[in-house]
């Protein structure tokens, strides 16, 4: 929780989280369903109730920047509730991080509960996923799952996109090339180069971008932690990035033109 309140105080827009759900049906707030690396205690989350769930180490590894460690006092893993308490009009970005219908179920009513359909957006990579969260409440946006994203780019490369509609209304998105920063890129073949060069090459597109901005589809791009990854994304015209660095982030904004 300390590190939302740090991100909403310098004026961070959007939260962005992961929720999971105990074995007593509580929604948590975590990245990972098992706890080993973040708590150091092999465990799944699914095989505990909430009052036995393992604090968070002191110190963790910040998966999107190498050889980088984040610290903190505040190590209890939170309920999603209490994080609508703390932010009640921050828009949430809520990841569902597993296929269970009691969580998407447990998450639409803390949304309805709280009233903030309008501050909430969720989904997940898997189709299946997106679309019982679209099914359980229609009122909160989903984002792009990865089979639609491939299936826009398919359409955009076609020239087909305009013509077709499409009931997302967030497309959120890595920048393949910090795949190259994140590993040792003298140890990658040929053909992983490739695929990311190629895959980046699709994905980051400007008019892509453009054309879904004005379609009223919010584009987000993650995870940027380097000013010239934050660069590269709004001259491409994405709407925001997700970053582990939120002052980091602040700091390029100033002296970004508007």
């Amino acid at each position: 929780m300390a590190a939302f309140h740090h991100a909403v105080n310098i004026g961070t827009d959007m939260l962005e989280l992961d929720c999971h759900l105990t074995k007593d049906e509580q929604v948590v707030v975590s990245h990972d369903e098992n706890l080993k690396r973040s708590t150091g205690v092999d465990v799944n989350i699914s095989d505990l109730k909430y009052s036995e769930l393992p604090p968070y180490l002191c110190k963790l590894e910040v998966t999107f920047q190498k050889e980088s460690q984040s610290e903190g006092k505040d190590n209890r893993i939170p309920l999603l509730k209490e994080v609508f308490e703390a932010f009640p009009q921050t828009p949430v970005n809520i990841d569902i991080k597993v296929n269970n219908n009691v969580l998407i179920k447990k998450v639409s009513e803390l949304v309805s509960q709280y009233k903030r359909e309008h501050l909430t957006v969720w989904g997940n990579a898997s189709y299946e996923v997106v679309s019982k969260c679209f099914k359980e409440n229609a009122d909160i946006p989903i984002i792009f799952c990865v089979q639609r994203v491939l299936l826009l780019l398919g359409l955009f490369y076609t020239g087909l996109l305009p013509f077709v509609p499409f009931k997302e209304e967030f497309l959120e998105i890595p920048m393949p090339s910090i795949i190259l920063k994140l590993k040792e890129p003298q140890k990658m073949t040929r053909s992983q180069k490739f695929i990311i060069w190629l895959a980046d090459t699709l994905l980051m597109r400007k008019a892509l971008f453009d054309h879904l901005t004005a379609r009223g589809i919010q584009v987000y791009i993650w995870v940027l932690n380097e000013e010239q990854e934050y660069k590269r994304a709004f001259d491409l015209g994405a709407t925001g990035v997700m970053t582990d660095y939120p002052t980091k982030l602040k700091e390029f904004l100033h002296n970004y033109p508007a």
